[in-house]
């Protein structure tokens, strides 16, 4: 899992790498014509669709990290089968989310059909909008290969508030 987990934090990072730097390219460029009084008319809409994979990417990198909005002390604070409950159920309604979004994102894109960008024409939306189950997959992906290390530490987690009892904090 170590080798898979690596792997997949280079690739994400280089991707996330390589979209907050063409981001700031479009950016810049778009406002530099702007200055220039010759506006690029495709520049906008390229960079709402970077934004929107630099988010889903991140959002797995994010995951990757284990660096979302949780409750940890509310977890170790619980005894050791609680523990083990919610972040059995936790884990499940996360994977259950994306696999969701990973099923609707590809049916937008086989809703999309053969539509395009509006100011690029030749570029397909469903290019644009492929961010989505991949995005998702990526999550799930990420979810998976930090799970042992989070039910490991569930399971050997102290409990927090100090308060009597057993082992499973019974």
């Amino acid at each position: 899992m170590r080798t898979a987990h690596r792997r997949l934090q280079r690739a994400l990072e280089a991707v996330v790498l390589t979209l907050m730097l063409s981001l700031a390219l479009v950016v810049v460029v778009g406002v530099a014509f702007r200055k220039l009084g010759a506006s690029l008319v495709w520049y906008d809409e390229v960079a709402s669709i970077v934004l929107a994979w630099l988010t889903y990417y991140g959002a797995a990198l994010g995951a990757l990290h284990r660096a979302h909005i949780r409750m940890p002390t509310l977890v170790d604070r619980a005894p050791r089968r609680a523990r083990i409950a919610m972040v059995a159920v936790a884990e499940a309604a996360v994977l259950a989310f994306f696999v969701v979004l990973t099923l609707a994102g590809v049916r937008v894109l086989s809703v999309l059909g053969g539509t395009t960008l509006v100011s690029l024409p030749w570029v397909p939306a469903s290019v644009a909008q492929s961010v989505i189950p991949i995005g998702a997959v990526l999550f799930i992906a990420a979810e998976l290969v930090t799970l042992p290390d989070v039910v490991r530490q569930a399971w050997s987690a102290e409990r927090a508030s100090g308060a009597p009892g057993g082992e499973d904090g019974t």
